[in-house]
């Protein structure tokens, strides 16, 4: 089982899970601003730890790779909040290989 399907599987178990036991759970029960407000400011620490980012430093990578795990951590949580499959973004993803970016970005607006 890939890592997106079992952290799905996860985060979908955990709307039932007591909310004193479990993060996410507690985040659930919070409801959706404060979802959004981790993950804006999981985005912001991304900024961050790239404008920090030294290729020669490797604690520099290590601290860039684990903010966005925890960015892409915290979407899918909002996504599983909105019920919706985190797969559905790797569809959209894969749908648009062979098209040109500026070419996709195009057909948004049509």
């Amino acid at each position: 089982m890939d890592v997106i399907t079992e952290l799905t599987r996860v985060l979908v178990e955990r709307r039932g899970a007591d909310p004193e036991k479990s993060y996410v759970s507690a985040l659930y029960a919070k409801g959706l601003n404060k979802i959004l407000e981790k993950v804006g400011e999981e985005a912001t620490e991304v900024i961050i730890a790239a404008k920090d980012y030294r290729k020669d430093h490797r604690d520099d990578q290590t601290a860039l790779v684990g903010e966005v795990a925890d960015l892409w951590f915290h979407s899918m949580v909002m996504l599983t909040h909105l019920n919706i499959e985190p797969k559905e973004v790797l569809d959209t993803l894969a749908a648009r290989f062979g098209i040109g970016g500026l070419e996709e970005k195009a057909n948004r607006t049509k």
